[in-house]
């Protein structure tokens, strides 16, 4: 592990369970979780609100600058990570379908990629992080200890997303999320700049018929293993 850093990552697309999982292994392990996706979710709504088209990079690279980022832990295992953009706390604001699509627009840019990437590896820099993305083990930490890549059905990624946002209150069409979220897989997987793929020393687990707890159980099984091997 010489030349390894103490960080795990969990890669995927939305819907697989990503934040979830990187929330429990963190309290299990003692990590720090880097939940990079409301990092971009965060960037997407300050150009929202200054009413600055999120692929227009002319105009979002120079206003990086005026971005202050701050992630707090979760309050509980069922709450998302703790956004604030300039001080404002957006945690709520950012996990709507439509900052989802902008982020995935906002992410396409070398300007924004550099800017959060630059940021992610320095708040990861003491180690026992888990970062969690859609290019964590293959762009942003390709040294990393240990990869994981979650994937999972699209109806049952879903069937989750509509769960999730019902129990928050929000009335949402089933078929429309769907499509949002295999537009989403399409625009990621296929940007030019660190596109959504597996990387070749991460190990991938299917998470459609499996729980939270048996998700987690599989990639800390592979962590052990590995240490015995190495």
């Amino acid at each position: 592990m010489t030349n390894k850093q103490q960080i795990i990552t969990i890669d995927g697309p939305s819907g697989v369970g990503k934040s979830s999982v990187s929330r429990n292994l963190a309290a299990e392990l003692g990590y720090v979780y880097l939940d990079t996706g409301a990092m971009y979710r965060a960037v997407a709504l300050y150009f929202v609100r200054q009413q600055v088209a999120v692929d227009d990079e002319k105009q979002i690279a120079p206003g990086l600058t005026g971005i202050h980022l701050t992630l707090e832990p979760a309050a509980s295992m069922e709450d998302d990570v703790g956004v604030f953009l300039n001080g404002d706390d957006v945690s709520e604001a950012i996990r709507t379908p439509e900052l989802s699509m902008a982020a995935s627009k906002i992410s396409a840019l070398p300007a924004v990629r550099s800017y959060l990437t630059a940021m992610q590896r320095t708040l990861a820099g003491k180690g026992k992080v888990i970062a969690e993305g859609r290019d964590m083990g293959t762009v942003v930490f390709p040294l990393a200890q240990h990869k994981f890549f979650l994937e999972a059905d699209p109806r049952e990624r879903c069937r989750r997303r509509v769960r999730q946002l019902k129990d928050k209150g929000v009335d949402v069409d089933e078929q429309e999320i769907l499509s949002m979220i295999l537009k989403r897989d399409n625009d990621d997987s296929t940007r030019a700049l660190a596109p959504l793929k597996k990387a070749e020393d991460a190990y991938t687990i299917d998470t459609t018929s499996l729980s939270l707890d048996q998700v987690c159980s599989l990639i800390l099984e592979r962590i052990v293993n590995t240490a015995r091997q190495g």
